[in-house]
């Protein structure tokens, strides 16, 4: 029994000792640690990254700024059209904003400590693997790239990407955006975009094809329909050239047709073929003609 005493107070001793040692050894080297330089350091480094913030935040306003006069330049606006100056100013602000991203986040880096030049290097270990995953990156650039320079699309024009019919909202670099009639918007990577349908490039042709009876006096509604067109077209400026009756086509199934064919701005041929189509009913309704079931066919036509 005393022996067991004896090694049960040698074992507590001999643990109170171990614990003794090795907080002494923490307390050590916590008071050891300059604490004063570390809390020096965070701030030194606090404030250059506040600082560098602020610069860059500046810098992008300020730059900005000056992109957007550049772009409002009376020279410059007399020489591009409005839907070409949207796009180079949507890009030129976007590889702006690029550009600062970069330097901010190197900046960032350096004062941190991080060694970016080491980063670099190491990247080249990793290069093939890299390479093959910006594959897809580096053709949306060129793609995109050749887009802008071709004048292939602008900002505001209508058109079918890939299927996705719309107004296009803004042509970047990597994706090309685009907005649909019922309100979706797609984003559609430029690697992707292989024909593209651009109903915006050339003015339009508002079509109407005025369904007639064989028996039904010809140069009478000839003369009403020169009466609407003289009437209406100085009230539509979208309206490029005088209204052209073409004539009596043969429209399928013994049906015949009087096609007047009206030159307007892109976009505008609805509201012209819309309105023109009421007057020419009214006036033949005025005048006593009778028409066919179904008396038109509207359409529109590139120029």
């Amino acid at each position: 029994m005393l022996l067991l005493t004896a090694q049960t107070t040698t074992s507590d001793t001999f643990f109170q000792e171990d614990t003794v040692q090795k907080f002494g050894v923490l307390s050590e080297y916590w008071q050891s640690i300059d604490w004063s330089s570390i809390l020096s350091l965070i701030i030194n480094k606090s404030i250059l990254i506040i600082a560098t913030t602020v610069l860059i935040l500046f810098i992008k306003k300020i730059g900005q700024r000056l992109i957007k006069r550049s772009f409002q330049n009376k020279k410059f606006t007399e020489n591009h059209g409005q839907n070409r100056i949207d796009t180079l100013y949507a890009l030129t602000k976007n590889v702006f904003s690029y550009i600062l991203l970069f330097i901010y986040l190197y900046t960032l880096l350096t004062i941190i400590g991080i060694p970016v030049g080491s980063l670099i290097a190491g990247a080249g270990i990793a290069g093939v693997a890299i390479g093959l995953g910006a594959q897809g990156f580096i053709n949306d650039l060129i793609t995109g790239f050749f887009i802008i320079f071709e004048k292939q699309i602008e900002v505001g024009d209508y058109v079918i990407i890939n299927e996705s019919e719309g107004t296009v909202q803004s042509v970047g670099l990597r994706t090309t955006k685009v907005k649909s009639t019922d309100g979706v918007v797609h984003f559609i990577p430029n690697r992707s975009i292989l024909v593209i349908s651009n109903f915006s490039k050339a003015n339009r042709l508002a079509v109407i094809q005025l369904r007639i009876n064989p028996n039904s006096d010809l140069e009478l509604i000839k003369q009403i329909v020169t009466d609407v067109n003289q009437q209406l077209t100085p009230l539509f400026p979208e309206i490029e050239d005088e209204p052209n009756i073409v004539g009596v086509v043969d429209t399928g199934n013994g049906n015949l047709a009087l096609k007047v064919v009206i030159p307007t701005l892109n976009g505008a041929q609805v509201k012209v073929q819309t309105k023109f189509l009421e007057e020419y009913l009214l006036a033949l309704k005025a005048a006593g003609i009778e028409l066919p079931t179904s008396p038109i066919n509207l359409s529109d036509v590139k120029k």
